[in-house]
Order: C-alpha cells, then sequence, then structure tokens
C-alpha cells in the first residue's frame, strides 16, 4: 500500500525568505556593476533554481555574466548565513502543521530550488529537520517545473502520485505536480497570486496552515 506523501516547497511556503533572497540578489547585481534589480520580479523568481532565476531576470545578458552573478550571490547568501543574520522565519502556523501531519502518519519532504545547505540550515534552525523524510533540491535536480524533484520525492517514500500532494506558492510547484499526475495545492501567502494558481492547475488554495490541513485532512 502507498504511504501518504506531502512534499512542500519551502521559500514562500514554509518559510518567508524573500528579503534574504533580494538581499543577496542585490549585492550579486552590485558584484558585476549592475543596478538592483526590482524587488518584485526577483520574488517572482523565487522557487526556480539560481541559474533560471538569473535567467529570468537578465534574459538577454551574456552567459559569462550570468555565472558571476550566480556566483556572487552564493558567496553573499554564504557570508549571511555564517555571520548569524540569515532570517527566514516560519510562516505562523506552519510548525504544527508539520507536527499535525507526521502524527497522521504522513510522510513529509521538500522540493526546493535553495541547494543542500541551504535547506539544512534552514530546517535545523526551525528545528523540524526530523519530520522530514525526503529532501530534494537545486543541487540535484534540474529546475522547476520539471518534476525530476517530486519524482525522487516518490522514490525515496515510495508513494504514488495518487497518494502524494505538492503543496506550495508558486506555478512552478503546480507545474511540476501536473507534469506527472499530482494532485497541487497552493497557498495563499506566498510569491504568487492565488489567481495564477489556480489557471496553473492547482485543485485547492489554502488561506492558512490550519486550512490547509483541512484540506489534506
Amino acid at each position: 500500500m502507498s504511504v501518504r506523501l506531502a512534499v512542500f516547497d519551502c521559500d514562500g511556503t514554509l518559510v518567508d525568505g524573500q528579503a534574504a533572497v533580494c538581499d543577496a540578489m542585490d549585492a550579486a547585481f552590485a558584484a558585476v556593476g549592475l543596478a538592483a534589480p526590482d524587488r518584485h520580479a526577483v520574488r517572482r523568481a523565487v522557487g526556480l533554481s539560481l541559474p533560471q532565476a538569473i535567467r529570468l531576470l537578465l534574459p538577454h545578458a551574456a552567459d559569462e555574466q550570468r555565472g558571476q552573478i550566480d556566483r556572487a550571490y552564493r558567496e553573499a547568501f554564504r557570508q549571511t548565513r555564517e555571520s548569524g543574520a540569515l532570517v527566514e522565519p516560519l510562516y505562523d502556523g506552519i510548525a504544527p502543521l508539520i507536527a499535525a501531519l507526521h502524527d497522521q502518519g504522513w510522510a513529509l519532504g521538500v522540493a526546493t530550488g535553495k541547494s543542500d545547505r541551504g535547506l539544512g540550515h534552514c530546517l535545523a534552525t526551525h528545528e523540524l529537520s526530523r519530520y522530514f523524510t525526503t529532501l530534494q533540491t537545486a543541487d540535484r535536480h534540474p529546475s522547476k517545473p520539471h518534476p525530476a524533484m517530486l519524482e525522487a520525492a516518490m522514490d525515496d517514500c515510495l508513494a504514488l502520485p495518487a497518494d502524494t500532494v505538492m503543496i506550495g506558492d508558486t506555478q512552478y510547484d503546480v507545474a511540476m505536480a501536473a507534469a506527472i499526475g499530482v494532485r497541487a495545492i497552493g497557498v495563499d501567502w506566498g510569491y504568487h497570486t492565488p489567481d495564477e494558481l489556480l489557471s496553473a492547475g492547482a485543485a485547492a488554495i489554502a488561506t492558512s496552515p490550519a486550512h490547509l490541513l483541512e484540506l489534506l485532512s
């Protein structure tokens, strides 16, 4: 019998990482002599892997320049994390939601554009690491909406698509799920609008973590 698997996006779903992402992107653009990007555009790109996010922000830039920005972003984020200044607060209600799903017997996973190191630090900071069976990141997979991360999570947990749900705040999360017949539930506290999530194929929109628990139960 297949297990029930709930796979969460991270930034914009579990934690509000937009300030850290925008600050690191500002520093990365400055490192190559460019003006800071529009923060709304940066937030819209959250969820993609870093190279894809930079390509979205600078579609006409040379590969060499995008590579410089990629390296500068990673360095800026690393310095912020190691200095203890990184702030990625959990959304209200997420910790009890995760604990409740775990107690109900759900297998839990994360599929994120973060790196392994970034995700590990985030979950450890909020004391959530013990709840998650499978962690899939941009270090080992193509960027969303490619379904590789979600496929790997299901393989890890021996879960079938019919018993899996993808939970996220962007169209990239919803499209990833749709590509392999997995139900997607959008959340309205992240970086894309509910209308965008529904248009992309989300089965429902959670208005709070408590509402999300109702939808899953």
